[in-house]
């Protein structure tokens, strides 16, 4: 028997900010972020402040929101919960990102806080230590990036790794950061490291972007491109001859120290420390020194792949009187290693699925892009990225009033299926096992657990989970 527990939270106005002359903060939240290993949640305002609250459980035994303990005033683009792993069994810090617009716009501003574990968590500003090119600590402040901002930056990140896109600078930056040091042993706190691995020049629009499990999935226009960033990482201190890479792998141009092969004849590469992006501690590491990649978004290199939607077979393409309408990725979730769900403009899902072996460079590495049969319209996709290749459940919501369950079992099964008939058959497969109903128009849906999520109303926050 499936049994639903709800919960509800009420959003009240006059609690959702401690700045009572600030009308805008003082609103209900237009969206949410939660991380699930602290349970640490983050709600955005119309004037673009966020609340910071540490604990999701304290906040469930109250009957509306408390004043936030931590309020980031505006303005703010974009922001991200993003984990340091030390070590694969040492207990994760995390950290809340916030980028913005800085000295007019003409530069990126990062705001780093960290959550403190104990008698009473919360979140504090850490000391950031950036020694490259183009990244300046400013004390009370953050780090300043010189690029411009533009009107729209996106941020994404798992863990030890982040990326940032500018539409305006067209440019996407890839992030490591690490802790510097026993932050358990420093008189001022926890100190992190900000290294920048690679820079990536944009010449096209990039819907979103997804980084997990190594990996960041560029959502573009007509399709999805795929990077290897843990390969980003591997750099030597050792100087290493440029090589032609074999024919045979169908890529072309010089070897790069990092094994990343490019195209580009003005692309260089800049070392940077594998270690940190692994989040392995290496008494070499700091004698490295760091720099970073420069690459292209459409240069084919060997570990970076573009795959296409598929399209309609109910479309006329040559009908002049349909015209083809652009699709554009705009939403991208991690379901394993393996597998990503990635929404289009549309409405319509899509299963990229990656060989187990994602060798880039293999001359038999392939990728699918997969059209889900879904008669729904979907605007709002969310699921929680697991390790051990089996995502348990996927929600997704029309925007309206409900929220459908699809089993991860079967993406699984449809996604661990060769023959062309039998993937179809499993996709077809694929149905909503249950169905949620909400009393309020849905804003926006964040996964709790591998069976729980969050749903944020126009006047509460409801938490669902599925056992």
């Amino acid at each position: 028997m499936v049994v639903v527990q709800a919960s509800k939270l009420s959003l009240s106005p006059s609690s959702s900010s401690s700045s009572a002359s600030s009308s805008s903060s003082s609103a209900a939240p237009t969206s949410l972020l939660f991380e699930p290993t602290s349970q640490s949640l983050a709600l955005t305002h119309p004037d673009s402040s966020l609340s910071l609250f540490p604990s999701l459980t304290s906040l469930l035994s109250l009957s509306s929101l408390p004043p936030p303990q931590t309020l980031i005033q505006p303005p703010s683009s974009s922001s991200i919960f993003l984990l340091l792993q030390q070590n694969p069994n040492s207990t994760p810090i995390v950290l809340f990102i916030v980028s913005g617009p800085h000295r007019g716009g003409s530069q990126i501003l990062l705001r780093f806080y960290a959550l403190q574990r104990g008698s009473t968590a919360k979140f504090t500003r850490p000391k950031v230590v950036c020694k490259q090119k183009g990244l300046t600590f400013e004390p009370n402040s953050g780090v300043s990036v010189d690029n411009h901002h533009g009107f729209s930056v996106k941020l994404s990140g798992s863990v030890n790794l982040f990326s940032m896109y500018s539409i305006s600078s067209s440019k996407v930056w890839v992030y490591g950061v690490r802790t510097a040091g026993d932050e358990r042993a420093s008189e001022d706190g926890l100190v992190v490291k900000l290294m920048k691995y690679a820079v990536i020049e944009s010449c096209r629009p990039v819907w979103s972007i997804c980084v997990a499990f190594g990996l960041a999935v560029f959502g573009e226009e007509n399709g999805v491109r795929v990077f290897d960033l843990r390969l980003l990482g591997k750099g030597h201190s050792k100087k290493v001859k440029n090589m032609t890479s074999n024919s045979k792998n169908g890529f072309r141009g010089p070897r790069l120290p990092n094994g990343v092969i490019s195209e580009s004849t003005t692309g260089h590469s800049e070392n940077a420390c594998d270690c940190h992006l692994e989040g392995k501690i290496d008494k070499h590491c700091g004698s490295i020194k760091q720099k970073c990649l420069k690459l292209k978004q459409d240069t084919h290199i060997g570990h970076a792949c573009y795959v296409t939607f598929e399209r309609d077979d109910s479309l006329d393409l040559k009908s002049p009187s349909k015209p083809v309408l652009s699709l554009k990725a705009t939403s991208i979730q991690a379901l394993s290693p393996e597998t990503f769900m990635v929404l289009d403009s549309h409405g319509d899902l899509h299963l990229l699925c990656l060989p187990k072996s994602n060798t880039f460079s293999s001359p038999n590495f392939k990728i699918h892009l997969r059209r889900l049969p879904c008669t729904m319209k979907v605007q709002h996709l969310a699921a929680l990225p697991d390790s051990s290749l089996r995502a348990e459940t996927v929600w997704v919501s029309d925007g309206h009033y409900s929220v459908h369950v699809i089993n991860g079992c079967d993406i699984d099964a449809a996604n661990g299926e060769k023959d062309g008939n039998d993937i179809e058959e499993k996709l077809r497969q694929i149905s909503v096992g249950q169905a949620i109903f909400t009393s309020e128009k849905i804003q926006a849906l964040v996964p709790l657990s591998s069976h729980g999520t969050l749903i944020l109303g126009q006047g509460s926050i409801y938490v669902y989970t599925i056992s």
